[in-house]
């Protein structure tokens, strides 16, 4: 690694004299980015408060943030194209709102090239670094440049006069915002500030204050209680909210991190109705900042209807917020511990409303009743009863739930009583005091799954221990029960005490280990000869078991052990046994089918048409056609193309642009969808389920065209429908459609995680009804776990643990699980760790114990199919060449472990969309290892390896660990709701980046071997990207289906809905909605019905 100079050093150290604040977030559309949380993390560190937005925000989003936060600063990662039009809108959205002295800095890799770099920056960013700004300035160094060009104090900018925040004007909103960090930093002018509280003494705006322990769920309470206010009221009421974070002793910096759970406080229909403002607790110690009452004084002089508080968490004696508003309000979970500690909740004594928030949660009817007598008693209102205190049960995290709704109609008399402007509401109203609508995914009896699933596994393994001893010592008797016969025949008295021995210990085994040892002989002589025949329904299949070298040598398909032992072989057969035997430690499949490698042709950029000219042009020649399609992040994120420019750039850019089931059948035309040599694999997750319907209507419509085509007619309706059951029945491929990942990873989750795993669900129940037996209903993908930063056995542990809370919520369905557990298909990444080598060893044998041991399932749903991408984050942008040597080590031990499927990435991904070039070079890494590489054409080379058995042993143990913690926290979805996981992969990303950026993780031609003639940057790079004529053809392609189906699409969006209200399946509508509504219109649609995806860090 090359040594820091010495001002880069010291930047490094940087603290900031003023109060600095940054926004961060990634780009609209842009996921599984561990980097923007890397960086936020630092920036904090180095003194700075910092209000992070997460993944997937629009410039306008951000915009709006820096402008109402008064930040001096914005840092935005941008990974997935269209970046020179995003910054570039970004800089004149700031201009024309009044933030042109709002400094915007970026990076995205290796994506953004040199040239667009100097565009941008000859625009108007800051900076945008590049990987080369990472090597010579460090990690921090570029951090520090960062907060120490954005070390000034604001305050100058406050309004000088009251008219400025008069108005409800976006330059009034603006000036607010100035005139809150005059405040905060004590530097208002006076007489302003007079004029502010006279102005505030005359509004009758109430202000709620909302408090409460930590990770209560405050933020997301909020901002469904404003949801609830502006549905209600028909978003006629203006509302300030104030949300304030402690500040870092140590460091003075603070994560302002309540906006980002805020999905409602966007502009609706009329426009901006909520301005939101981030404070931190900075030198107050405190659980409010000093500045607070000038604060609200400023907000109700800014003439809102409602101002909104909250605080951060508290502990059992705070109360501070109480005297600086008319209502407070306590927010609390059930988990308070014994009833006594209610009498030390201070606010229990102050609070006008409680809300006992995630009433999911196990005792939370008790919790209710105890905090209504408590609340009884500390009022000494015994006349009325405990049910009629002012304590609601409510789960903010739930769609629509009926106790918020509760909670905000029993708010809402109270605050109109101080002056709150309401009329009647739009909202129904409920009859209930708590939730009830509690139907968990996982039943809470059930969620100690993962740990039975681990007691599972180490159960059997015990079992075969003690099965190869015993099988060991009877064959240990018998020889030497043979040997006291042969040396004296006469001593038949010793003799039949050690047969005794043998046949006491016989009669012990257990009757599935006594069957493998006798049908021993009988399979070594099955794989000794030169074919393995098989007899199914009277017809032989014959297998090849050999191949010759050039040098005549015999290389077998799978070698068995030579073990004589009977213990060693027994273990050997329960353990690993042959490819394609249980637990399929070595492979799913008996063999690889002959003349088919398990390539997978990689497409997707610009728009339909091109993208399939690719697969036509990847996929010539090969027997198989297995279509991996890549779309556009427009795509996945369940949006349409737009002329706006942050949408606009990323149309066609990183993927391939589909809105409509007439896109689909450009993008797969040419390809016969159900023939069982074509299978297509979709990457794709929030909008999977109707992105899936879309192709299923393309596959339908394209068999009904080819009956036409071959009978002069169009089918009759009964002919038709055959057609349909037929197409549903054979077609082969898989959708992504993984929703835990894509939470755990922080990808392209757009609606609700209850909704999507519904939806899931539903799918998984379509395809048990129409017999779809070839097709996946879900790839559990560990790939973008491992992308977003996870090692090896964390992705293989929370996958399989994704893959374990599927089998649970859909048995919870009421499904059998041989009917949907082949439906389940898996997807990993492999890297450069070791652990990589066994990964598949070690997911085929835990799933397949867990689901015959625990499960009873049958042979098909013991089998764990097991797809390899090569690893996206070993692809470096220096001396990209080089990425090209760890595909080709990667693409090796995946074929080594027996994938079912693999995809090799091109070298030159770190920087673009694959070119033509680079696809055929990734692809030919894998031809040339299944069809040159000699021991390729053995299919169990790992077994037999000391270091593959240690390690195998070593990797499922610690999996079987990572269960039980995931377990003692409630499981999967328990785990997501305190960040587990997603910590867990944040702080793995962070130690690796660590390690590479001080060079104790060597990285050939990244910090070490480098370039001693320093890497020249290209000037021109071929880059994969979308033309302005694709751009436009989709806009006129999209505007013409929807004047095409104008008069359906509403009808059925309605219908739709009503779906989701109903709880009917939801995949069954979509298959009829998706041939009159494009992408975005069934999004949006769902959207309101189904709730849209609330960020965390």
């Amino acid at each position: 690694m090359t040594d820091l100079s010495a001002d880069y050093k010291a930047l490094a150290e940087y603290r900031p004299k003023n109060k600095v604040r940054f926004v961060t977030a990634a780009s609209l559309f842009d996921g599984h980015d561990a980097a923007i949380n890397i960086m936020r993390r630092i920036i904090q560190g180095m003194g700075a408060e910092v209000i992070h937005l997460g993944h997937n925000r629009s410039v306008d989003e951000i915009v709006t943030a820096a402008l109402q936060e008064d930040v001096q600063g914005i840092a935005i990662s941008s990974y997935q194209g269209g970046h020179v039009e995003y910054f570039k809108y970004m800089i004149d959205l700031l201009k024309k709102r009044g933030g042109e002295q709002i400094q915007v800095y970026g990076g995205g890799g290796g994506v953004i090239v040199p040239a667009e770099i100097r565009e941008l920056q000859d625009y108007g960013v800051a900076h945008i670094f590049s990987p080369e700004d990472g090597q010579r300035m460090g990690l921090k160094g570029m951090i520090g440049e960062m907060v120490m060009r954005c070390d000034k104090d604001l305050s100058g900018h406050a309004p000088k006069g009251i008219k400025a925040i008069e108005g409800q004007s976006e330059s009034a909103w603006r000036a607010l915002a100035q005139l809150i960090t005059a405040l905060e930093n004590g530097h208002a002018d006076a007489a302003l500030l007079k004029a502010v509280q006279a102005a505030a003494a005359k509004s009758k705006a109430p202000v709620l204050g909302i408090t409460g322990t930590g990770g209560a769920g405050k933020s997301s309470l909020t901002d469904e209680l404003i949801r609830r206010l502006r549905l209600d009221q028909d978003d006629s009421l203006r509302v300030a909210l104030i949300s304030i974070d402690p500040s870092r002793r140590k460091s003075g910096g603070a994560l302002l991190g309540d906006r980002i759970r805020m999905n409602a406080i966007s502009p609706w229909a009329s426009g901006q109705r909520v301005f939101m403002r981030s404070l931190a607790t900075r030198d107050s110690g405190g659980e409010v900042t000093p500045a607070l009452p000038a604060i609200i004084a400023a907000c109700k002089a800014a003439g809102f209807d409602l101002v909104i508080v909250e605080t951060p968490g508290i502990g059992q004696g705070d109360a501070a917020i109480v005297p600086l508003v008319d209502v407070p309000m306590y927010v609390m979970t059930p988990e308070y511990g014994a009833a006594s500690q209610l009498e030390k909740i201070d606010m229990l004594d102050f609070a006008e409303f409680v809300a006992i928030n995630k009433f999911d949660r196990k005792g939370a009817m008790d919790a209710l009743r105890d905090v209504a007598k408590q609340m009884q008693r500390n009022r000494e209102a015994f006349g009325k009863r405990p049910d009629e205190m002012p304590v609601f049960g409510t789960q903010a995290s739930h769609f629509n739930d009926d106790g918020v709704t509760a909670l905000y109609q029993a708010l809402k008399p109270r605050l109109a009583a101080l002056g709150l402007p309401v009329k009647e509401g739009r909202l129904a109203p409920v009859r209930t005091r708590h939730s009830t609508s509690q139907t968990p995914i996982v039943p809470g009896q059930r969620v100690r799954y993962l740990a039975e699933i681990g007691e599972t596994v180490r159960g059997y393994k015990k079992r075969v221990q003690a099965q190869a001893r015993l099988a060991r010592e009877v064959q240990q008797l018998r020889e030497s029960a043979r040997m006291l016969h042969e040396d004296d025949a006469k001593k038949s008295g010793a003799q039949g005490t050690v047969l005794a021995l043998a046949e006491a210990r016989a009669a012990r085994q257990d009757h599935d280990a006594k069957k493998l040892l006798e049908q021993w002989p009988a399979m070594q002589q099955a794989y000794a000869g030169d074919e393995y025949v098989v007899k199914i329904r009277d017809k032989e299949i014959r297998t090849a078991l050999t191949t010759k070298s050039l040098s005549g040598t015999p290389i077998r398909k799978v070698v068995l052990p030579t073990f004589e032992d009977h213990g060693e072989i027994l273990k050997w057969l329960m353990l690993d046994n042959v490819p394609g035997s249980y637990p399929y430690t070595a492979g799913t499949f008996a063999f690889k089918r002959e003349g088919e490698d398990p390539t997978r042709m990689f497409a997707g950029e610009g728009d339909a048409f091109r993208t399939n000219r690719r697969f036509k042009l990847v996929s010539e020649g090969m027997p198989a056609k297995r279509l991996s399609t890549a779309f556009d992040s427009v795509t996945l994120y369940g949006a349409n193309p737009d002329p706006r420019p942050d949408i606009y750039g990323k149309v066609g850019n990183s993927g391939v642009s589909i809105a409509t089931v007439d896109d689909i059948k450009v993008l797969y035309d040419g390809f016969d969808l159900c023939s069982p040599t074509t299978s297509v694999s979709m990457t794709i997750n929030g909008p999977a389920p109707t992105i899936l319907a879309m192709f299923m209507n393309a596959a339908i419509d394209q068999n009904l065209a080819k009956f036409k085509q071959d009978n002069g007619r169009e089918p009759t309706d009964t002919e038709a429908a055959k057609i349909r059951e037929w197409v549903l029945a054979n077609v082969r491929g898989t959708v992504q459609a993984d929703i835990l990942k894509e939470d755990q990873g922080q990808n392209t989750c757009i609606f609700s995680t209850e909704f999507s795993l519904k939806v899931m669900g539903d799918i998984a129940e379509y395809f048990v009804h129409h017999n779809v037996r070839n097709f996946y209903s879900v790839s559990i993908s560990g790939y973008h776990i491992a992308e977003a930063g996870a090692n090896p056995i964390s992705q293989l542990a929370f996958t399989l643990s994704n893959g374990f809370t599927l089998v649970e919520a859909y048995l919870a369905r009421g499904m059998h699980i041989d009917d949907f557990a082949p439906n389940l298909s898996f997807f990993f990444s492999n890297g450069m760790d070791p652990e990589y080598t066994v990964m598949g060893r070690v997911a085929r044998r835990i799933w397949a114990v867990a689901m015959k041991e625990k499960y009873g399932a049958n042979e098909r749903s013991q089998k764990l199919k097991y797809h390899i991408q090569t690893s996206g984050r070993s692809l470096h942008a220096q001396e990209i060449a080089f990425n090209d040597i760890r595909t080709t080590l990667q693409a090796l031990i995946a074929i080594y472990d027996n994938c079912n499927s693999l995809h090799t990435n091109a070298y030159d991904e770190a920087i673009t969309t694959p070119t033509e070039e680079s696809v055929r070079r990734a692809m030919a890494i894998q031809l040339i290892i299944n069809r040159e590489w000699g021991l390729a054409k053995n299919e169990n080379p790992n077994q037999g390896a000391f270091i593959i058995e240690q390690l195998t042993e070593l990797v499922e143990e610690a999996v079987l660990s990572e269960f039980e913690r995931i377990s003692e926290r409630g499981g999967v979805l328990g785990a997501m709701e305190t960040g587990y996981q997603r910590g867990m992969i944040q702080e793995e990303s962070l130690y690796y980046e660590m390690l590479k950026n001080s060079g104790e993780y060597p990285i050939i031609g990244v910090n070490t071997f480098r370039n001693p003639h320093g890497e020249p940057v290209p000037e021109h790079i071929e880059l994969a990207r979308s033309t302005e004529e694709e751009k436009q053809s989709q806009l006129t392609r999209l505007q013409d289906f929807h004047q095409r189906h104008a008069a359906e699409a509403p009808a059925m969006l309605k219908r739709l809905q009503q779906a989701v209200i109903d709880n009917a399946n939801v995949f069954e509508v979509l298959m009829d909605a998706v041939r009159v509504c494009s992408l975005g219109q069934i999004t949006t649609a769902l959207f309101e019905v189904g709730g849209q995806y609330r960020r965390s860090m």
